[in-house]
């Protein structure tokens, strides 16, 4: 990607200081959302990429990933597919436990929603700690022993997300990235 278009992508995202606690530098990806010209961008950009990894299913994940991965598996013209939060999906489905900074949360996908031949592309707006991510990653293992495409919008350099999910041999996109003290 190139970096005039990267640049583009984290301008329109605001910060936000302090938000949910003191501290914390919050990604609000509601005004790159509302900016159609730069939200247009973002959905070309990871169709490009799903394009050359030849994906045939996206993964959203719950809930502002459904936002991105919405959009690219209707233009795409294949399916998508929800990784939900506990109790959210109806049908028969995998779970996976996982750690958040305080407590622990859970995460499942239907059964009958990936195989072992898919191409898969899961797509979040952000990756920090990358919890949700390897949830994810266990949750699709559970069907399919192939490698997982992950994009973001969103990485927060000072965490290790993104290198947690490399290290379990996933390829990883992300469009633009922060340092913590970036305002």
């Amino acid at each position: 990607m190139k970096k005039i278009v990267s640049k583009k992508i984290k301008n329109s995202i605001n910060t936000v200081p302090d938000f949910p606690k003191k501290g914390i530098m919050f990604r609000d990806i509601t005004s790159l959302i509302s900016n159609t010209r730069v939200f247009k961008i973002v959905i070309d950009e990871i169709i490009q990429i799903a394009k050359a990894k030849k994906i045939n299913k996206i993964v959203g994940i719950d809930s502002r990933g459904f936002i991105f991965a919405a959009p690219i598996a209707y233009k795409m013209n294949i399916p998508l597919i929800l990784v939900r939060k506990k109790g959210k999906l109806p049908s028969s489905s995998y779970k996976v436990k996982y750690a958040l900074e305080y407590g622990f949360d859970i995460l499942e996908i239907n059964k009958d929603s990936i195989n072992k031949t898919d191409r898969i592309m899961v797509i979040d707006d952000l990756i920090a700690t990358g919890g949700t991510a390897l949830a994810t990653s266990k949750l699709i293992s559970k069907s399919s022993s192939k490698k997982i495409n992950f994009v973001f919008v969103i990485e927060l350099e000072d965490l290790p997300g993104v290198a947690k999910i490399k290290k379990l041999g996933h390829a990883v996109k992300t469009l633009c990235s922060f340092k913590e003290e970036e305002r």
